[in-house]
């Protein structure tokens, strides 16, 4: 059972006993720090997707930088190693914590491939940064948001997870050209998701498909197609869902009415933000907050 604990743009999903997905999005102009204790018997992966992020070890006696687009991977049976990571303004990570008993269980029989698995190496401590391949960042995108029933979530998160940790440890040449030949072009990708950058911060005004393809530079055909593969939705699609769990946060603080909502989110009258809100949730805003209080 996957259960959800979201604290403001911190959401800790249990995978499995102890086996957690943490998505953590600061997507305000100052800088976020998120703490959490982690003991010596946790293996740590942790995936920059945008921003600047820096973690903080020793009681912030030492400062690590992980550059956008890239990971980390922290083992140390020897050392408890609580996250403290400083994230900076509009900055995106997404982290897999789970326990080294667990993590071996995966990897039984292919202990050896694994540098710090193998019954030879004599390593208490393991950290390695490395460059997010293509097929990575698509998996990574998708896991950050996804428009699913309740009902399969769960199910959709676990593989997902494990899709992830098999592409880190695949260090097959052109193993991602298999995949999708698009989307193993880094260029594309970066086109892909400057396009839902530029939907969400103009979500009241969003450009037409056309309009993005050329700022972008990329063909129509080749946006529709590769927003799709990396998110699992068309572009308004996306964005309708980005829409509403915005509105929905909102309303949530109690400092906006649902007509100061439906305007932030580019509704021009309350009756239309109120229709599409009931289509997502399947309630109005209003009673939505009647029954989450």
């Amino acid at each position: 059972m996957i259960e959800n604990v979201a604290i403001g743009s911190y959401d800790e999903i249990l995978v499995d006993e102890g086996f957690y997905v943490l998505k953590i999005q600061n997507d305000t102009d100052d800088r976020k720090t998120v703490v959490r204790d982690i003991d010596s018997t946790y293996i740590q992966f942790h995936f920059a997707l945008k921003g600047k992020i820096k973690f903080l070890f020793n009681e912030g006696g030492y400062a690590l930088e992980v550059s956008e687009e890239n990971s980390l991977l922290l083992y140390n049976t020897q050392k408890n190693l609580p996250m403290n990571v400083v994230l900076e303004s509009n900055s995106w990570m997404l982290s897999i914590v789970m326990t080294i008993r667990k993590f071996h269980s995966l990897f039984s029989s292919e202990a050896s491939y694994i540098p710090f698995l193998s019954d030879v190496s004599g390593e208490k401590k393991y950290y390695s940064q490395e460059v997010l391949t293509p097929a990575m960042a698509v998996v990574l995108s998708q896991l950050m948001s996804y428009n699913l029933h309740p009902s399969i979530k769960n199910l959709y998160v676990k593989g997902k997870v494990y899709e992830l940790i098999s592409l880190y440890f695949n260090k097959t040449e052109d193993a991602d050209l298999e995949q999708c030949p698009f989307l193993a072009d880094e260029d594309n990708v970066r086109k892909i998701r400057q396009a839902k950058e530029i939907i969400i911060a103009r979500m009241t005004e969003p450009p037409t498909l056309a309009e993005l393809s050329n700022e972008i530079g990329l063909s129509l055909k080749k946006l529709k197609e590769g927003f799709k593969q990396i998110y699992g939705d068309s572009v308004f699609g996306f964005l309708f869902d980005y829409k509403m769990e915005y509105a929905r946060k909102m309303l949530e603080t109690g400092k906006h009415n649902v007509n100061e909502v439906g305007l932030k989110v580019g509704y021009s009258t309350a009756s239309h933000f109120i229709a599409s809100f009931k289509k997502k949730y399947g309630t109005t805003p209003k009673k939505y907050l009647t029954s989450s209080t």
